[in-house]
């Protein structure tokens, strides 16, 4: 049967396989495990021999002589590389020691300096017209944040603005004095 459209066969098959021949004339060479000839193993036989056994405890035995040497080496070095740790340890120690002390004293050296500094410019009246401002300024921006603060109107476009103002005044006083 075909199609008009299509040129190919619609039903084709294989051709047929031929049967399977079944000869039992093969299997008769085959040993037969019932037979006397066939000997098995005990049920308790563990399959090793007294050399495997011998074999197996020097094996043993060596193991553990190596797993022995083996630990004694580690914690030889272990022992080592503490003690070398230890020694790296004190010296870093005394260097940070050192260096320490050397920038607690220039530190000190630095805060004398500036007091001095500040001891000579006390009659300096730039000096103490700028404290007087900063303390008085200070005082009042605090006083008029609170107050606003309060009424519920410091925003941060409020602290903004007046934060400017501040750093106008400090860059005018700079120049100025």
């Amino acid at each position: 049967m075909q199609d008009a459209d299509c040129p190919f066969p619609r039903y084709r098959r294989a051709p047929p396989l031929s049967q399977v021949e079944h000869d039992t004339s093969s299997t008769a060479s085959l040993i037969d495990v019932d037979s006397p000839h066939v000997s098995s193993v005990p049920s308790d036989y563990s399959g090793e021999t007294s050399t495997q056994a011998e074999r197996q405890e020097r094996e043993a035995e060596e193991a553990e002589r190596e797993a022995k040497a083996k630990f004694e080496e580690v914690s030889n070095e272990t022992k080592e590389k503490t003690h070398k740790g230890k020694e790296v340890a004190g010296e870093k120690y005394q260097k940070g020691k050192e260096v320490a002390s050397e920038k607690a004293k220039q530190a000190k050296a630095k805060t004398e300096r500036k007091g001095r500094e500040l001891d000579q410019n006390k009659d300096n009246p730039v000096v103490l017209g700028n404290m007087v401002l900063i303390g008085l300024g200070s005082a009042a921006l605090g006083f008029f944040a609170y107050q606003k603060y309060s009424m519920g109107e410091l925003t941060w476009k409020v602290a903004g603005m007046w934060a400017g103002l501040v750093g106008l005044f400090a860059t005018a006083d700079y120049y100025a004095s």
